[in-house]
């Protein structure tokens, strides 16, 4: 019995759980839900404001989806599949948002940013692009 304590089969098993724990937690936090909040430029709230999310292609950030944040400021997307996107928000009167990087381990991971979106208060032209 002295085999089962050789490195032979420990450093194995110990490989094969971990790979076993890393894919049970992959398969129960992989639902693409990202969510957030999103503030004015004073850390209020902002109700209604519009929140799009990017997905990264081969070189570009395409838009995947739009939504609008709900009571305290609280967006959610659902259905991300993506492993690498960006957020912005926006409403009017308030400006826009810094597009955030978010980076996750794996595709369609459950995230949600640590820190809200800030609308800085930066006037919006018509058709939505800075001024």
């Amino acid at each position: 019995m002295s085999w089962l304590l050789s490195r032979w089969v420990v450093l194995p098993a110990a490989m094969a759980a971990i790979v076993l724990s890393w894919n049970l937690w992959v398969a129960t936090h992989a639902g693409g839900v990202v969510e957030g909040r999103v503030v004015d430029a004073a850390g209020r709230a902002v109700p209604g404001a519009e929140v799009v999310l990017y997905g990264r292609s081969f070189v570009t950030n395409d838009e995947r989806q739009r939504t609008r944040a709900g009571d305290g400021g609280i967006f959610r997307f659902t259905g991300n599949a993506s492993h690498a996107l960006q957020l912005q928000a926006e409403a009017p009167g308030l400006g826009r948002s810094e597009r955030v990087t978010v980076r996750l381990l794996f595709r369609a991971q459950d995230t949600r940013l640590p820190t809200p979106l800030r609308l800085e208060g930066a006037p919006l032209r018509i058709g939505g692009a800075p001024s």
